[in-house]
């Protein structure tokens, strides 16, 4: 039933659905646009298959480095499509296969997204430009940076319709806020505004709604200028050290670091500095 109802989403994108996933190239840089602005970007299955076709070709792009994810104003993503859930995701659980049916749509789909985000070494920057709610939440909290707009709004909205947090965003929430105050933003379900989410740890910065992408765009800069190696090998690092002892964290350090020095680009800088100290 799972892969019978993927395919006729195939088929739904490819006659006439193109445009709810918008993508902008740019050099070594992606924008990403969930678009799909009067129901607020929910992820239905049209948008959800399409936006994983596209980071992944995106992905596979050797020139990219970094790529930008947000949402058609006025949000960011409302989260999971109600009307998902009730037509699709009900006939999945009655069908002969039952829960494990719907688990291969919430594995592959959205949980394919989310491993995708963070397990690419290219930089996932999420423009948090709206309202951020349930799987369109964890896809943001999925990636390496969050820039959260003035009126963006973090909406831990699970429980409200019955559901547990999901696609990572228990693990992902309890690494930034502590137990104790993940499960006050899960069982209590009060929103966030933009400058709270920055205030706890959630998001990195706030911006004005209008200068949210001119500071995603700073920071792809800041990844351009950055070895290419360095980029791409920071990530993995700093995302398995985060579940490390620090014995296995400096280990880990200790063989990646030896790769660099084998690097033009660190032999380079080296250089330049012993000229300017020498010179000074």
């Amino acid at each position: 039933m799972a892969e019978s109802y993927a395919a006729t989403v195939a088929e739904a994108i490819a006659a006439d659905r193109g445009d709810l996933v918008l993508v902008e190239r740019e050099g070594t840089r992606a924008t990403v646009t969930l678009n799909d602005p009067e129901k607020l970007n929910p992820l239905s299955a049209e948008l959800t298959v399409a936006l994983r076709r596209s980071l992944e070709e995106l992905v596979r792009d050797e020139e990219l480095r970094s790529i930008v994810l947000t949402g058609a104003d006025p949000a960011f993503s409302a989260g999971g499509d109600l009307r998902l859930m009730r037509d699709s995701a009900r006939p999945m659980l009655a069908a002969d296969g039952g829960a494990p049916q719907l688990w291969r749509w919430i594995r592959l789909e959205f949980g394919g997204i989310a491993r995708l985000i963070t397990r690419t070494d290219k930089t996932f920057i999420a423009a948090v430009n709206g309202a951020a709610a349930g799987v369109g939440l964890a896809f943001a909290l999925a990636s390496d940076l969050i820039l959260c707009s003035e009126r963006a709004v973090i909406v831990p909205a699970f429980g409200r319709i019955g559901l547990l947090p999901e696609v990572g965003n228990s693990w992902l929430l309890t690494r930034r806020l502590g137990y104790q105050r993940a499960y006050e933003l899960f069982a209590g379900g009060r929103h966030l505004s933009g400058t709270e989410a920055a205030e706890t740890g959630i998001a990195n910065s706030v911006h004005p709604h209008d200068e949210l992408l001119v500071a995603a765009d700073e920071w792809c800069e800041k990844v351009d200028r950055l070895p290419a190696h360095v980029a791409s090998m920071m990530k993995p690092l700093l995302r398995q050290a985060a579940d490390l002892t620090w014995e296995q964290a400096i280990a880990m350090e200790e063989f990646a670091e030896p790769q660099c020095f084998t690097t033009a680009e660190h032999q380079q800088a080296v250089d330049e500095l012993l000229r300017a100290a020498d010179s000074s």
